[in-house]
């Protein structure tokens, strides 16, 4: 099932988001949806927060860019609990853009390097390293989980040059080709 996306503005993308445990209800089809849901957005990430749930959990798939990055190809993962242990590395700007802020792009710099553990849907514990692309997309979703929203690591001048953009979002004033949640 396609599940409404979030906008910029909810109070649930501030939130840091809570722990969950393998009794999570209907955890599977959550999941599910979520990998559905961020398919039809043409999306690499999605968070729970995204789709208003404040629990640790995203979805990744970068296969999207495994036309310059072979090494991506069917590259799609479930990450629970995940930590980030270690960020290591000279940052990097890449051009960054977010389900939940549609029509905005920013560049972010970003270590290129990540340590990170985090169960998998059948909660085994992996401990693993990433790095490049596929570590920035899981930094991106995992600052959901945090609470953090990629507008938030850019210069204080060019989000004030986006305000009237993110209100114009939060109001609903805003074209995708995916369902969206605004804030009331």
């Amino acid at each position: 099932m396609i599940l409404p996306i979030v906008a910029y503005g909810d109070p649930v993308l501030k939130k840091v988001g809570e722990e969950i445990d393998a009794d999570f209800p209907n955890l599977t089809q959550f999941i599910a949806n979520m990998f559905e849901t961020m398919d039809h957005a043409h999306g690499v990430g999605l968070a729970a927060p995204q789709v208003g749930q404040s629990i640790r959990l995203f979805v990744v798939d970068a296969s999207p860019f495994a036309e310059d990055h072979p090494e991506l190809d069917g590259f799609r993962k479930v990450f629970i609990n995940p930590v980030i242990l270690e960020e290591n590395g000279k940052p990097w700007m890449f051009n960054e853009g977010c389900l939940s802020i549609p029509g905005i792009r920013e560049d972010v710099m970003r270590k290129p390097d990540i340590l990170i553990e985090y169960y998998d849907e059948q909660w085994e514990l992996h401990e693993e390293k990433y790095d490049g692309l596929v570590a920035r997309v899981i930094q991106h979703e995992y600052d959901h989980i945090e609470g953090i929203l990629f507008v938030e690591r850019i210069s204080g001048l060019r989000r004030r040059l986006l305000k009237g953009k993110l209100a114009d979002i939060t109001k609903g004033l805003v074209d995708t080709d995916y369902r969206m949640r605004f804030p009331k």
